[in-house]
């Protein structure tokens, strides 16, 4: 019974992030769009990045919402309608900029959604049979073969046709993850949970001292000025690589990704989770300052092998968030830890960006190895 119950967790799981990593697709078209099209600098491009993801920095309020009306189940199956209608406008229109930025930004509150939801079915039953771990490995695994497909797939399309076939694309994908939600049997159907208030479900998460320091010590972990679209632009004005050859690389990475997801499936129930992140501190700012030497062949074994090593530390942290969500709560509460990482990301961009033209790229690698460290002092007051 266990594990029939654990084979469909994990059978919704990797079915909504599948589709999370799928609807990448259009991304490289939408980029050399802002950057050849509209002839958009890095800082622009970083800022607009930011601007889309900000439905990701209010998922305690979506999971709220997931934690009290309907279903999670249900909240899946209606974002993934709406996520379909939404890609037919966007593939099928010529929309000005503003509208089009506009209409990512909802795009991605709809997948927010259904992030919270399985996230929150990950904490609930993960926690129940000590397999937080292995079910985001199956999760993280699931996305990475999808971003082996727009790895070349995205690289295709922006060559061939541009951003709008992307979106279209993505209807399909949409009705097969629609499939496997329904098939899902939830508890929370036969079983709903009582409704409570905003005020009420926030006051238990902020006052729960464990779980506050676990999200500080989550943002200044991932917080580092960030320096990838600059990266991007080199390979392409300077290393002079077809968008073919980023997508073909692209999907060599994600191969090492799916090896380092799988390798924490394994090791997930073993390994001292606070140990290794205090190891990882130290790794991550080697491996940024390594950056400093950026060349055609670093550029491609950089990518290998910090993509096998970066999921198996960021399914870890995913792994800690998860032990940490309040009982109860686990929707609401991990969405909270996972924007507080959003929210580091996006700091990070931002800062990237205004930083950039003041102290150049090589000074940019070198700050965003030192605020690495920014952590370390949570260490010790951290629990998993």
């Amino acid at each position: 019974m266990r594990n029939k119950r654990l084979f469909w967790v994990f059978a919704l799981s990797s079915s909504v992030y599948f589709t999370q990593g799928i609807e990448t697709l259009p991304s490289q078209s939408l980029f050399y769009y802002l950057k050849e099209t509209l002839g958009f600098s890095p800082e622009k491009i970083m800022v607009i990045s930011s601007i889309i993801t900000f439905a990701w920095l209010v998922k305690p309020v979506i999971g709220y919402a997931v934690d009290n009306f309907l279903s999670k189940k249900r909240w899946i199956l209606i974002s993934l309608a709406l996520s379909a209608t939404l890609v037919m406008v966007l593939g099928l229109n010529n929309l000005p900029l503003a509208v089009l930025i506009a209409f990512l930004l909802i795009h991605g509150a709809f997948a927010a959604f259904r992030d919270v939801s399985a996230d929150g079915i990950m904490c609930v039953e993960g926690k129940k049979h000590d397999a937080t771990g292995r079910i985001q490995s199956i999760q993280w695994m699931s996305i990475s073969v999808a971003t082996l497909l727009t790895g070349i797939g995205g690289g295709y399309i922006a060559e061939k046709w541009g951003y709008k076939a992307g979106f279209l694309w993505l209807i399909p994908f949409y009705a097969i993850a629609a499939i496997f939600a329904y098939l899902y049997r939830s508890d929370e159907e036969a079983h709903p949970k009582a409704q409570t208030t905003l005020m009420r479900d926030l006051k238990k998460i902020f006052c729960d001292k464990k779980l506050l320091i676990a999200g500080l010590f989550i943002f200044l972990y991932r917080f580092s000025p960030s320096f990838g679209t600059p990266l991007f632009f080199i390979q392409r004005d300077t290393f002079k690589w077809s968008k073919l050859w980023i997508g073909s690389l692209g999907t060599l990475a994600t191969i090492f990704t799916i090896a380092g997801a799988l390798l924490y499936y394994k090791f997930s129930r073993k390994i001292n989770i606070k140990k290794w992140l205090f190891v990882s501190v130290f790794l991550g700012a080697l491996t940024t300052l390594s950056y400093l030497y950026y060349t055609p062949v670093t550029a491609i074994i950089y990518d290998i092998v910090y993509g096998l090593v970066g999921m198996f530390i960021f399914i870890m942290l995913l792994d800690f968030m998860a032990r940490n969500s309040v009982k109860g709560l686990e929707a609401a509460s991990f969405a909270l830890l996972c924007s507080l990482s959003n929210l580091a990301l996006v700091t990070s961009n931002l800062s990237g960006a205004y930083l950039l033209p003041i102290i150049g790229l090589n000074g940019l690698i070198i700050l965003s190895s030192l605020t690495s460290f920014l952590c370390l002092f949570l260490i010790e007051r951290i629990t998993t």
